[in-house]
């Protein structure tokens, strides 16, 4: 069992950042930021895929260039680091952690869930 707490979501203006954290019990194999936007689908956002001894990062192309995954394993806690803010960004985001494989964007893959924090972006 994996549990998850996610912090950091808050109201900014666009253009802004926010850092969102995740406090994992312990990591998968794969860990993940998720969003959904109200009336939307639950999206993935970006992911840390870890095996045969390499680490990689993926990211939704419509957040490229603009968040950052990250993890610090001594801390036990999963960042994605968001910048130029847009107002196509306001949703829930969650983090999550899967075991199993398939497509990093496939909510099916993961196993555990946070609660969710909330993100809302401003003109």
């Amino acid at each position: 069992q994996v549990q998850l707490v996610e912090s950091g979501g808050g109201s900014v203006q666009a253009g802004g950042s926010l850092r969102l954290s995740c406090a994992a019990s312990g990591f998968t194999n794969c860990m993940g930021w998720f969003r959904q936007a109200p009336g939307k689908e639950r999206e993935g956002v970006a992911a840390i895929i870890s095996g045969g001894g390499s680490t990689y990062t993926v990211y939704a192309d419509s957040v490229k260039g603009r968040f950052t995954i990250s993890q610090d394993s001594a801390k036990a806690t999963l960042y994605l680091q968001m910048n130029s803010l847009a107002l196509e960004d306001t949703a829930i985001y969650y983090c999550a952690a899967g075991h199993g494989g398939g497509l990093w964007t496939e909510t099916a893959r993961y196993n555990y869930w946070g609660q969710g924090t909330q993100v809302t972006v401003s003109s």
